[in-house]
């Protein structure tokens, strides 16, 4: 194994994402974000898929760290996802009970007879990946794991330096389309006043867009936008691609502080990814950091989807569209291309043209979701969310105790108002009672409903916009 580097010992030898082939980006040879590590419970298994790989997530009492394995038992096949963290800490299958420790050794065989070791054979280990965790993020290497400690995990430099300095705020969502057209989104700058006008964009801020290329080759590409968004107004904004799934747009204003925008995109399958975004925040003043850490981050995840519903429909279209007129490969005639708003999106298919970055070649899109499908939020989100899942039922808890009352409160109109002959001040304040908890008990019923899915109509579409 190679050694983990500390201040004394000699340095391992690094090796670039992708692999050393120079004409071909090996997607398998890199770090993905799979989870964030405040949204995992230690004491649940956890499942995830990855490169059409299905992985189960688990926390490993002995080594006091999260381990993610191969979700599939060596004996029958069965997903280890579906079975338990057992009394001793192991990963306990749940058809026959075989055990797992952190390594992916088996540890114990229930139905073997005293004596016999057949735990011992590498056929009864589990394959176990590769970790890594930065910046609050549990990574996966899926690749050759001899290669996991000479790769770099791509992470947000400027935090990394001064961390006390910035306000990150966190998201996440299981998308309906692929990974690269998910970049291919996040580095089109141009879309934001017309697809998230009333949302984080407006129509009124349009103005040329001449992005810059800076530098590009088989590890991504960086450029620049000297304008910038919001016709100028904001300062220039330099843009940074690390393959195969990392775009950081660092915006510094002098009227606010220095912005980033950063996404991950983790390639499920085929037409589905997972998305972590992160906004880094350098204010100029500290009222707005204070403000952003009093948001319950729940409360921050509900906006954050609206947001990602602005363009999630077309999007899941727009990819097969692409598909059906030859993919990748044939982006120059598929799509028309005439201004340098597009250079970056130009560079990114050229990219997965140039280095066969493609990570699920010669794999067709699966069919078209309906809408209902694509505004689902509980299975992309709000499930997996650790501070989502718990506001929503605090939410239900709240809205049964709010009929509770309310009805306890309806009764005692007639009541009062029998024992109350000569006024009605009584009868009056309990029907007010019952009409502000029917107020919030509503109020209530739509935050849960926003849990669930999102609306059919984007806010651009919206008549007073």
């Amino acid at each position: 194994m190679t050694s983990t580097l500390t201040k004394n010992s000699i340095q391992t030898e690094k090796l670039p994402a992708g692999g050393t082939n120079p004409n071909q980006f090996d997607v398998l040879e890199a770090w993905y974000p799979i989870h964030y590590i405040n949204d995992l419970d230690k004491s649940k298994l956890t499942r995830f898929t990855i490169l059409n790989k299905d992985v189960v997530i688990w926390w490993d009492k002995k080594t006091s760290a999260f381990k993610v394995f191969e979700d599939k038992c060596p004996h029958r096949l069965v997903p280890l996802s579906e079975g338990r963290i057992a009394e001793d800490g192991l990963l306990e299958c749940p058809y026959h009970g075989w055990a797992f420790s952190g390594n992916g050794n088996c540890e114990r065989i229930p139905q073997q007879p005293e004596g016999i070791k057949a735990e011992t054979s590498q056929r009864a280990c589990v394959k176990s990946f590769p970790t890594s965790v930065k910046q609050g993020l549990l990574f996966i290497f899926p690749g050759n794991p001899e290669n996991a400690e000479k790769i770099e995990v791509p992470i947000i430099e400027a935090i990394e330096e001064n961390p006390d300095e910035w306000v990150v705020l966190n998201t996440f969502r299981d998308l309906p389309y692929d990974a690269l057209t998910l970049l291919e989104n996040v580095i089109d700058s141009s879309h934001i006043p017309f697809t998230h006008h009333a949302t984080v964009g407006n129509r009124d801020s349009v103005s040329p867009v001449e992005l810059e290329l800076v530098e590009s080759g088989k590890n991504g590409f960086t450029g620049i936008w000297q304008d910038g968004p919001r016709k100028g107004t904001l300062g220039k904004q330099d843009t940074s691609f690390i393959a195969p799934g990392f775009v950081c747009h660092d915006l510094t204003a002098k009227q606010l502080g220095r912005t980033l925008t950063v996404v991950y995109a983790t390639p499920i399958r085929k037409g589905e990814c997972r998305l972590f975004a992160r906004f880094p925040f350098k204010f100029a003043s500290k009222l707005p950091a204070f403000f952003i850490k009093l948001t319950p981050r729940w409360y921050s995840h509900i906006s954050n989807n609206r947001i990602l519903e602005d363009d999630q429909i077309f999007l899941h279209y727009q990819e097969r569209f692409l598909e059906e007129s030859g993919g990748s490969p044939n982006f120059n005639k598929a799509f028309y291309l005439p201004t340098k708003a597009d250079t970056y999106v130009s560079e990114l298919r050229k990219w997965v043209n140039d280095y066969n970055a493609n990570p699920f070649p010669g794999e067709s899109l699966p069919p078209r979701l309906s809408t209902e499908e694509l505004l689902d939020r509980y299975h992309s989100h709000t499930k997996h969310c650790g501070s989502c899942r718990k506001a929503l039922a605090r939410i239900k808890q709240l809205r049964i105790a709010i009929t509770v009352l309310a009805a306890v409160t309806w009764a005692m109109i007639p009541l009062t108002s029998s024992f109350q002959n000569e006024s009605i001040i009584l009868p009056l304040s309990f029907s007010a009672i019952f009409l502000l908890l029917g107020g919030v008990w509503f109020g209530l019923g739509r935050l849960e409903h926003r849990m669930y899915r999102g609306e059919e109509v984007p806010p651009r579409n919206l008549p007073k916009n």
